[in-house]
Protein backbone atom coordinates (compact mmCIF):
# COMPACT_ATOMS: atom_id res chain seq x y z
CA UNK A 1 0.00 0.00 0.00
CA UNK A 2 1.34 3.44 -0.94
CA UNK A 3 1.80 5.97 1.80
CA UNK A 4 1.04 9.55 0.72
CA UNK A 5 1.57 12.83 2.58
CA UNK A 6 -0.52 15.88 1.72
CA UNK A 7 1.25 18.95 3.07
CA UNK A 8 -0.33 22.39 2.74
CA UNK A 9 -0.55 25.97 3.98
CA UNK A 10 -3.80 27.89 3.76
CA UNK A 11 -4.68 31.41 4.79
CA UNK A 12 -8.34 31.54 3.74
CA UNK A 13 -9.29 27.85 3.67
CA UNK A 14 -9.24 27.53 -0.14
CA UNK A 15 -6.00 25.55 -0.31
CA UNK A 16 -7.06 23.53 2.73
CA UNK A 17 -10.23 22.44 0.86
CA UNK A 18 -8.05 21.43 -2.08
CA UNK A 19 -5.72 19.48 0.26
CA UNK A 20 -8.62 17.50 1.69
CA UNK A 21 -9.76 16.61 -1.85
CA UNK A 22 -6.21 15.50 -2.78
CA UNK A 23 -6.16 13.31 0.34
CA UNK A 24 -9.56 11.81 -0.52
CA UNK A 25 -8.34 11.01 -4.03
CA UNK A 26 -5.24 9.23 -2.72
CA UNK A 27 -7.29 7.24 -0.22
CA UNK A 28 -9.91 6.34 -2.84
CA UNK A 29 -7.10 4.96 -5.00
CA UNK A 30 -6.02 2.68 -2.16
CA UNK A 31 -3.27 4.66 -0.45
CA UNK A 32 -2.73 5.36 3.18
CA UNK A 33 -2.89 9.15 3.30
CA UNK A 34 -1.88 11.63 5.98
CA UNK A 35 -2.79 15.33 5.99
CA UNK A 36 -0.29 17.83 7.45
CA UNK A 37 -0.22 21.59 7.73
CA UNK A 38 3.17 23.01 6.75
CA UNK A 39 4.02 23.66 10.40
CA UNK A 40 3.18 20.04 11.34
CA UNK A 41 5.30 18.35 8.66
CA UNK A 42 8.85 17.37 9.58
CA UNK A 43 10.92 17.38 6.36
CA UNK A 44 13.02 14.50 7.72
CA UNK A 45 9.87 12.35 7.43
CA UNK A 46 9.70 12.82 3.64
CA UNK A 47 11.53 9.53 3.14
CA UNK A 48 8.71 7.74 4.99
CA UNK A 49 6.26 8.50 2.16
CA UNK A 50 5.99 7.07 -1.36
CA UNK A 51 4.59 10.36 -2.61
CA UNK A 52 3.98 13.89 -1.40
CA UNK A 53 1.41 16.44 -2.51
CA UNK A 54 2.35 20.01 -1.64
CA UNK A 55 -0.27 22.76 -1.57
CA UNK A 56 0.34 26.47 -1.15
CA UNK A 57 -1.49 29.56 -2.37
CA UNK A 58 0.16 32.36 -4.26
CA UNK A 59 1.38 35.08 -1.92
CA UNK A 60 2.91 38.52 -2.44
CA UNK A 61 4.16 38.84 -5.99
CA UNK A 62 3.29 35.24 -6.91
CA UNK A 63 5.50 33.32 -4.50
CA UNK A 64 5.11 30.63 -1.85
CA UNK A 65 4.08 31.62 1.67
CA UNK A 66 7.35 32.72 3.29
CA UNK A 67 7.13 32.13 7.04
CA UNK A 68 5.97 28.49 7.30
CA UNK A 69 5.58 26.87 3.90
CA UNK A 70 8.68 28.02 1.98
CA UNK A 71 11.19 27.02 4.72
CA UNK A 72 9.52 23.60 5.10
CA UNK A 73 9.50 23.05 1.32
CA UNK A 74 13.15 24.14 0.95
CA UNK A 75 14.09 21.60 3.63
CA UNK A 76 12.29 18.90 1.59
CA UNK A 77 13.89 19.75 -1.75
CA UNK A 78 16.91 17.49 -1.26
CA UNK A 79 14.54 14.53 -0.76
CA UNK A 80 12.51 15.01 -3.96
CA UNK A 81 14.86 13.17 -6.36
CA UNK A 82 12.70 10.41 -7.86
CA UNK A 83 9.86 11.10 -5.40
CA UNK A 84 6.27 11.07 -6.69
CA UNK A 85 5.21 14.67 -6.22
CA UNK A 86 2.07 16.70 -6.88
CA UNK A 87 1.44 20.45 -6.56
CA UNK A 88 -1.73 22.45 -5.99
CA UNK A 89 -2.89 25.81 -4.69
CA UNK A 90 -5.17 28.79 -5.01
CA UNK A 91 -4.55 32.39 -5.96
CA UNK A 92 -6.37 35.69 -5.96
CA UNK A 93 -4.34 37.68 -8.46
CA UNK A 94 -1.82 37.12 -11.23
CA UNK A 95 -1.89 34.32 -13.77
CA UNK A 96 -0.38 31.33 -11.97
CA UNK A 97 3.28 32.26 -12.41
CA UNK A 98 4.04 31.03 -8.88
CA UNK A 99 2.89 27.53 -9.82
CA UNK A 100 4.93 27.43 -13.03
CA UNK A 101 8.05 28.54 -11.11
CA UNK A 102 7.35 26.02 -8.34
CA UNK A 103 6.81 23.21 -10.86
CA UNK A 104 10.11 24.07 -12.58
CA UNK A 105 11.90 24.05 -9.23
CA UNK A 106 10.52 20.58 -8.43
CA UNK A 107 11.56 19.27 -11.84
CA UNK A 108 15.08 20.64 -11.36
CA UNK A 109 15.13 18.88 -7.97
CA UNK A 110 14.43 15.59 -9.78
CA UNK A 111 10.86 15.18 -8.53
CA UNK A 112 8.53 12.89 -10.50
CA UNK A 113 5.45 15.06 -11.02
CA UNK A 114 2.56 12.65 -11.30
CA UNK A 115 -0.10 14.92 -12.77
CA UNK A 116 -0.94 18.41 -13.92
CA UNK A 117 -0.59 21.00 -11.18
CA UNK A 118 -4.02 22.15 -9.99
CA UNK A 119 -4.64 25.85 -9.40
CA UNK A 120 -7.79 27.86 -8.88
CA UNK A 121 -8.65 31.50 -8.57
CA UNK A 122 -10.43 31.95 -5.25
CA UNK A 123 -12.60 29.26 -3.76
CA UNK A 124 -12.38 25.84 -5.43
CA UNK A 125 -15.57 24.71 -7.17
CA UNK A 126 -16.66 21.10 -7.72
CA UNK A 127 -14.65 20.85 -10.95
CA UNK A 128 -11.43 21.93 -9.22
CA UNK A 129 -12.06 19.59 -6.30
CA UNK A 130 -12.48 16.68 -8.76
CA UNK A 131 -9.14 17.65 -10.35
CA UNK A 132 -7.61 17.62 -6.86
CA UNK A 133 -9.00 14.13 -6.23
CA UNK A 134 -7.50 12.95 -9.52
CA UNK A 135 -4.18 14.56 -8.53
CA UNK A 136 -4.22 12.61 -5.25
CA UNK A 137 -4.99 9.38 -7.10
CA UNK A 138 -2.09 10.03 -9.47
CA UNK A 139 0.34 9.71 -6.55
CA UNK A 140 -0.71 6.12 -5.84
Amino acid sequence: MSKIAVVYWSGTGNTESMAKAVLNGAKSAGAEGVLFSASEFDPSAADDFDGIAFGCPSMGSEELEESEFAPMFEACEGKLEGKKTALFGSYGWGDGEWMRSWRDKCLSDGARLTGECVICNGEPDDGILKKCEALGASLV
